[in-house]
């Protein structure tokens, strides 16, 4: 993995971890003072809930720049809903399940209100053995609901193509059903409905989307996110 995508990965969250403080102009002050009533108590702007998305190269954004990712399109979409939530991509690059195991506990510092599981698609890949495909996402889980117990849990749904066989196939895809069902997640039933397998959606390599794709995926993301945003407590 690439140096400069680890050590971006870790600003971002490094940043999101620590907090940050809106920084107003001079300017801004005296129009917000000229605005205030004399007595009046200013209210303080609602802290932003955090929808954390953890995967792989497709929550990084492999071959985009990062703001034509999904997760960012998403983040576009919730602040066009006037949604009071923030984004942050904890995406990496050619990450298993089983890395996703070892870094979730760094990840989860502090807790999120939504968490969008997508990981997967690289056990499948590489025909890795479901059952630890599966014990891994468990304990993903398992750590987000111990560290954060408020989060609601969303589960990315993946396919591969039938390299590794029929059977193998089947269960790699049925997995997901079976472990949001387990685990009261909401699922996304195909992350890559109507792009994967779609040459022009897709970048050469037949893999990671395009632009273009990825807006597809963050419609597909939003349908099923939007009305979990919509029903959850504002703080």
């Amino acid at each position: 993995m690439p140096y400069s995508v680890i050590s971006g990965l870790m600003l971002v969250l490094t940043v999101w971890g620590c907090g940050s403080s809106d920084t107003k102009t001079s300017e801004q002050e005296a129009s917000a003072a000229t605005g205030r009533s004399a007595g009046s108590t200013p209210e303080a702007p609602a802290k932003k809930q955090v929808i954390l998305f953890y995967g792989n190269s497709l929550t990084a954004g492999y071959g985009v720049e990062p703001q034509q990712a999904f997760p960012a399109l998403v983040g576009q979409k919730i602040d066009s809903a006037g949604l009071n939530y923030t984004v942050v991509n904890a995406g990496l690059s050619g990450e298993t399940t089983a890395g996703g195991k070892s870094r979730i506990g760094w990840v989860m510092r502090q807790p999120v209100a939504v968490f969008v599981l997508e990981l997967g698609g690289n056990d499948g890949l590489r025909g890795l053995p479901l059952a630890s495909t599966r014990q891994n996402l468990q304990a993903i889980m398992d750590t987000v609901r111990r560290k954060s117990p408020g989060t609601t849990l969303v589960l990315a749904g993946m396919q591969i193509p039938p390299n590794m066989g029929t059977s193998y196939t089947r269960e790699f895809r049925d997995l997901f059903r079976e472990l949001a069902e387990k685990n009261k997640a909401i699922l996304i039933p195909f992350l890559l409905e109507g792009v994967g397998g779609v040459p022009k959606l897709n970048q050469p390599d037949g893999i990671h989307p395009t632009p273009a794709g990825h807006r597809i995926v963050a419609n597909t993301v939003w349908n099923v996110l939007r009305p979990v945003l919509e029903k959850r407590p504002s703080s």
